[in-house]
């Protein structure tokens, strides 16, 4: 697997350095070195989407990102379903089906809709189905943390042990409110809840880190900065986050498909650049502790 120049330095040699960079077989895992596992990617087939989003792309295979994550040195990657393909959960399943040491899932459901009760039981069980994540974007469903709607979904997975990932208007408030009350509910907050170009809601994101059962889903980094690679402007930010969360509840990813960044640089943004960073702190952010939250054993897929 890939290693930072760092960990290469702390941690081998040279001859155990070029093993652990040699390729990656799409249907084996490597066998050693360090284990990055990315916590967001969109898989899709036959549905472009929305301009100004992602790449324009009709198509992004498992295949085409097993391409990428090999020469980036990615290991694995959580699959989350795009609202624009209809059929990505489907293509999610058949995705971890294919490759399990590659590909796990945060599926999703509709939720108002009159079997969505039932939902969670459909989706467990499937395979690689490690979870649930719900973007709460669309003007109908802008409310739906805040007024109520969803307080059916939060004891049923929490019954299931199926942790949920969340993204939209006023998220940190319900954290706030929803984590206390379920404790055994495994909660995820998406992309930093997307600051605004000067992260104002750094403060109320650090304090939702007193819940021990929330985590925070450190992807897609670079999208926040408003400096080019390697994106100084926000190590300070993200240096604040690590203190409050610690890398046992801090999971590195991408988002790949709508950043200007490599893969790779999103790789190394973390290993290489943010200096402050132990072997054991990479070893848990780059991968180690998203799989314990989500229950993944990648060394049994």
């Amino acid at each position: 697997m890939a290693c930072s120049r760092r960990r290469f330095l702390e941690t081998v040699g040279g001859a155990a350095a070029t093993a652990a960079l040699a390729p990656i077989s799409h249907a084996q895992a490597p066998a050693r070195g360090l284990l990055i596992v990315d916590a967001q990617v969109h898989l899709w087939k036959g549905h472009t989407p929305p301009a100004g989003n992602h790449r324009q792309v009709a198509d992004f295979t498992p295949e085409q990102a097993l391409t990428e994550m090999d020469a980036a040195g990615v290991h694995a990657a959580v699959i989350h379903p795009p609202g624009w393909d209809p059929t990505s959960n489907a293509l999610a399943i058949e995705a971890a089906r294919a490759y399990p040491n590659r590909f796990a899932i945060l599926g999703n459901f509709p939720l108002d809709r009159p079997e969505s009760r039932t939902g969670i039981d459909r989706m467990k069980g499937q395979p690689g189905m490690l979870g649930l994540r719900f973007v709460l974007n669309q003007p109908h469903q802008q409310a739906w943390l805040a007024d109520g709607t969803l307080d059916w979904l939060w004891p049923a997975a929490e019954r299931a042990g199926m942790p949920i990932a969340l993204l939209g208007p006023g998220l940190l408030p319900a954290i706030a409110r929803i984590a206390p009350r379920h404790p055994g509910l495994r909660l995820v907050i998406d992309h930093f809840a997307t600051p605004d170009r000067n992260w104002s809601n750094l403060p109320e994101l650090v304090a939702t880190a007193k819940f021990p059962n929330v985590a925070l889903k450190a992807t897609g980094a670079p999208s926040y900065s408003n400096e080019p690679y390697p994106h100084r402007d926000i190590h300070g930010h993200i240096r604040r986050l690590y203190d409050a969360f610690g890398p046992e509840r801090m999971f590195w990813g991408t988002d790949i498909t709508r950043l200007r960044d490599t893969w790779r640089q999103c790789v190394t943004l973390f290993t290489e650049e943010l200096s402050w960073l132990s072997v054991k702190d990479e070893e848990l952010i780059m991968g180690g502790a998203l799989c314990r939250w989500l229950g993944w054993n990648l060394s049994a897929a």
